[in-house]
Protein backbone atom coordinates (compact mmCIF):
# COMPACT_ATOMS: atom_id res chain seq x y z
CA UNK A 1 0.00 0.00 0.00
CA UNK A 2 1.28 3.19 -0.96
CA UNK A 3 0.80 6.59 1.24
CA UNK A 4 2.25 4.57 4.29
CA UNK A 5 6.05 4.63 6.41
CA UNK A 6 7.01 1.52 7.57
CA UNK A 7 7.88 2.14 11.50
CA UNK A 8 10.58 0.93 13.33
CA UNK A 9 10.12 -1.47 15.67
CA UNK A 10 12.00 -1.66 18.71
CA UNK A 11 13.42 -4.57 21.31
CA UNK A 12 14.08 -3.78 24.92
CA UNK A 13 17.34 -5.15 25.43
CA UNK A 14 17.27 -7.60 28.62
CA UNK A 15 20.88 -7.80 29.65
CA UNK A 16 20.77 -10.79 32.22
CA UNK A 17 22.22 -10.83 35.59
CA UNK A 18 25.23 -12.03 36.83
CA UNK A 19 25.46 -14.88 39.64
CA UNK A 20 25.27 -12.31 42.88
CA UNK A 21 27.93 -13.73 45.25
CA UNK A 22 26.27 -13.93 49.18
CA UNK A 23 27.94 -11.20 51.22
CA UNK A 24 27.65 -13.67 54.61
CA UNK A 25 29.90 -16.28 53.04
CA UNK A 26 32.90 -13.84 53.15
CA UNK A 27 31.60 -11.20 55.43
CA UNK A 28 32.38 -12.99 58.35
CA UNK A 29 36.14 -12.07 57.88
CA UNK A 30 35.58 -9.04 59.79
CA UNK A 31 32.21 -9.17 60.93
CA UNK A 32 31.69 -11.13 64.22
CA UNK A 33 28.25 -12.72 64.83
CA UNK A 34 26.75 -14.49 67.90
CA UNK A 35 24.70 -14.61 70.85
CA UNK A 36 24.19 -15.27 74.36
CA UNK A 37 21.19 -16.44 76.18
CA UNK A 38 19.61 -14.39 78.86
CA UNK A 39 19.09 -14.98 82.46
CA UNK A 40 16.07 -16.66 83.56
CA UNK A 41 13.39 -14.41 84.27
CA UNK A 42 15.36 -11.28 82.21
CA UNK A 43 13.61 -9.27 80.10
CA UNK A 44 14.93 -7.32 77.17
CA UNK A 45 14.69 -3.85 78.72
CA UNK A 46 16.22 -5.47 81.59
CA UNK A 47 19.59 -7.45 79.59
CA UNK A 48 19.55 -3.90 77.55
CA UNK A 49 20.05 -1.74 80.85
CA UNK A 50 23.00 -4.02 81.96
CA UNK A 51 24.69 -3.92 77.88
CA UNK A 52 24.29 -0.62 77.74
CA UNK A 53 27.33 0.99 80.06
CA UNK A 54 29.50 -1.11 77.91
CA UNK A 55 28.98 1.53 75.36
CA UNK A 56 29.39 4.38 77.84
CA UNK A 57 33.33 5.30 76.34
CA UNK A 58 35.05 8.28 74.84
CA UNK A 59 34.46 8.14 71.00
CA UNK A 60 31.55 5.92 71.21
CA UNK A 61 27.62 6.82 70.19
CA UNK A 62 24.81 4.46 70.73
CA UNK A 63 21.26 4.11 69.81
CA UNK A 64 18.73 2.26 72.03
CA UNK A 65 15.05 0.93 71.27
CA UNK A 66 13.06 -1.36 73.08
CA UNK A 67 14.72 -4.37 72.08
CA UNK A 68 18.20 -3.20 70.14
CA UNK A 69 20.83 -0.96 70.81
CA UNK A 70 23.11 0.16 67.90
CA UNK A 71 26.45 1.79 67.77
CA UNK A 72 29.24 3.35 66.41
CA UNK A 73 32.94 4.24 67.22
CA UNK A 74 35.72 6.88 66.21
CA UNK A 75 38.75 7.13 67.27
CA UNK A 76 37.95 5.03 70.61
CA UNK A 77 40.14 5.20 73.85
CA UNK A 78 42.68 1.66 74.12
CA UNK A 79 40.77 0.45 76.93
CA UNK A 80 37.67 0.16 75.20
CA UNK A 81 36.92 -3.19 75.41
CA UNK A 82 35.57 -3.49 72.02
CA UNK A 83 37.73 -0.82 70.36
CA UNK A 84 38.65 -3.44 67.75
CA UNK A 85 34.80 -2.68 66.47
CA UNK A 86 33.65 0.35 64.75
CA UNK A 87 29.51 -0.58 64.44
CA UNK A 88 27.57 -2.94 65.79
CA UNK A 89 23.91 -3.72 66.47
CA UNK A 90 23.10 -6.03 69.92
CA UNK A 91 19.57 -7.40 69.56
CA UNK A 92 17.22 -9.22 72.52
CA UNK A 93 15.23 -11.96 70.30
CA UNK A 94 12.35 -13.72 72.93
CA UNK A 95 12.43 -14.45 76.43
CA UNK A 96 13.84 -16.34 79.34
CA UNK A 97 14.12 -19.28 79.49
CA UNK A 98 14.98 -19.11 75.47
CA UNK A 99 15.65 -15.17 75.09
CA UNK A 100 19.22 -14.70 73.54
CA UNK A 101 21.34 -11.49 72.77
CA UNK A 102 22.47 -11.86 69.75
CA UNK A 103 25.28 -9.30 68.22
CA UNK A 104 26.41 -8.13 65.08
CA UNK A 105 30.13 -6.50 65.33
CA UNK A 106 32.00 -5.26 62.39
CA UNK A 107 36.06 -4.60 62.55
CA UNK A 108 37.95 -2.83 59.76
CA UNK A 109 40.87 -3.96 61.54
CA UNK A 110 40.14 -7.82 61.36
CA UNK A 111 40.10 -7.04 57.62
CA UNK A 112 43.39 -5.18 57.31
CA UNK A 113 44.96 -7.81 59.15
CA UNK A 114 43.31 -10.27 56.74
CA UNK A 115 44.86 -8.36 53.72
CA UNK A 116 48.08 -7.53 55.11
CA UNK A 117 49.56 -11.38 54.39
CA UNK A 118 48.02 -11.00 50.31
CA UNK A 119 49.58 -7.89 50.05
CA UNK A 120 52.97 -9.19 51.86
CA UNK A 121 53.01 -11.82 49.62
CA UNK A 122 52.17 -10.37 46.12
CA UNK A 123 55.61 -8.12 47.39
CA UNK A 124 57.04 -11.59 47.68
CA UNK A 125 55.76 -12.76 44.02
CA UNK A 126 56.84 -9.36 42.77
CA UNK A 127 60.50 -9.81 43.94
CA UNK A 128 60.85 -13.57 42.43
CA UNK A 129 59.82 -11.57 39.30
CA UNK A 130 62.54 -8.93 39.19
CA UNK A 131 65.40 -11.45 40.43
CA UNK A 132 64.73 -13.63 37.57
CA UNK A 133 64.07 -10.71 35.01
CA UNK A 134 67.71 -9.43 36.03
CA UNK A 135 69.71 -12.75 36.43
CA UNK A 136 70.50 -12.96 32.78
CA UNK A 137 72.14 -9.62 32.55
CA UNK A 138 73.70 -10.73 36.05
CA UNK A 139 75.00 -13.91 34.77
CA UNK A 140 76.65 -12.43 31.68
CA UNK A 141 78.21 -9.22 33.76
CA UNK A 142 79.64 -12.02 36.19
CA UNK A 143 81.57 -13.76 33.31
CA UNK A 144 82.83 -10.55 31.73
CA UNK A 145 86.17 -10.10 32.64
CA UNK A 146 86.80 -6.58 34.27
CA UNK A 147 90.56 -5.81 35.22
CA UNK A 148 89.95 -2.74 37.21
CA UNK A 149 87.42 -4.45 39.41
CA UNK A 150 89.71 -6.96 40.08
CA UNK A 151 93.12 -5.28 40.57
CA UNK A 152 93.23 -4.23 44.57
CA UNK A 153 94.06 -0.48 44.85
CA UNK A 154 97.77 0.14 45.65
CA UNK A 155 98.69 0.57 49.12
CA UNK A 156 100.73 3.76 50.39
CA UNK A 157 104.19 3.84 51.16
CA UNK A 158 103.24 4.71 54.47
CA UNK A 159 101.35 2.03 54.76
CA UNK A 160 103.59 -0.51 53.72
CA UNK A 161 106.03 0.81 56.40
CA UNK A 162 103.57 0.66 59.07
CA UNK A 163 103.01 -2.98 58.42
CA UNK A 164 98.78 -2.58 57.47
CA UNK A 165 97.47 -5.10 55.63
CA UNK A 166 96.74 -5.32 51.96
CA UNK A 167 93.62 -4.46 51.05
CA UNK A 168 91.09 -7.25 49.77
CA UNK A 169 90.13 -7.43 46.23
CA UNK A 170 86.53 -5.85 45.54
CA UNK A 171 84.82 -8.99 44.19
CA UNK A 172 82.05 -11.10 45.09
CA UNK A 173 83.94 -11.63 49.06
CA UNK A 174 84.66 -8.71 48.96
CA UNK A 175 82.64 -6.17 51.15
CA UNK A 176 82.04 -3.48 48.73
CA UNK A 177 81.55 -6.11 45.71
CA UNK A 178 79.08 -7.90 48.14
CA UNK A 179 76.65 -4.99 48.66
CA UNK A 180 76.34 -4.82 45.17
CA UNK A 181 75.71 -8.05 44.19
CA UNK A 182 73.31 -8.72 46.82
CA UNK A 183 70.00 -8.95 45.03
CA UNK A 184 66.71 -8.55 46.59
CA UNK A 185 65.15 -11.65 48.67
CA UNK A 186 61.45 -12.26 49.50
CA UNK A 187 62.19 -13.85 53.20
CA UNK A 188 61.14 -10.13 54.73
CA UNK A 189 57.82 -10.81 52.65
CA UNK A 190 57.29 -14.00 53.72
CA UNK A 191 58.04 -13.21 57.55
CA UNK A 192 55.93 -9.95 57.09
CA UNK A 193 53.01 -12.01 56.10
CA UNK A 194 53.28 -14.66 58.54
CA UNK A 195 53.46 -12.53 61.33
CA UNK A 196 49.95 -10.39 60.00
CA UNK A 197 48.42 -14.24 59.46
CA UNK A 198 49.19 -15.29 62.70
CA UNK A 199 47.49 -11.41 63.88
CA UNK A 200 44.44 -12.07 62.18
CA UNK A 201 43.93 -16.00 62.97
CA UNK A 202 44.22 -14.90 66.89
CA UNK A 203 42.88 -11.98 66.21
CA UNK A 204 39.71 -13.36 64.99
CA UNK A 205 39.27 -15.91 67.60
CA UNK A 206 40.25 -13.82 70.49
CA UNK A 207 38.01 -11.04 70.12
CA UNK A 208 35.15 -13.40 69.02
CA UNK A 209 35.89 -15.31 72.90
CA UNK A 210 36.20 -11.68 74.54
CA UNK A 211 33.04 -10.13 73.26
CA UNK A 212 31.15 -13.14 74.24
CA UNK A 213 32.66 -13.41 77.71
CA UNK A 214 32.19 -9.49 77.98
CA UNK A 215 28.28 -9.89 77.28
CA UNK A 216 28.07 -12.86 79.18
CA UNK A 217 29.43 -11.10 82.63
CA UNK A 218 27.30 -8.28 81.98
CA UNK A 219 23.95 -9.99 81.34
CA UNK A 220 24.72 -12.27 85.25
CA UNK A 221 26.02 -8.82 86.56
CA UNK A 222 23.68 -8.61 89.68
Amino acid sequence: MTGMTAQPIWHETVIPEGPRVNMRYIDWIWHVRGSVPLPEGQTAGEALDRIEPVFDEVGTAHVRSDAALSFTKKNPASQDPLSVFERGVLRVEGTAPEGRLRYHLVSRALLACFLAPLLFLGFAQLTILVNAYQKPAAEAAAKKPDAKKADAPPMHPIDKALGAPEPEKPGKNGAEGGKRNRKPTPTPAYVFAGIFAALYVGGRILEDRLVKRLFRKRLLQA
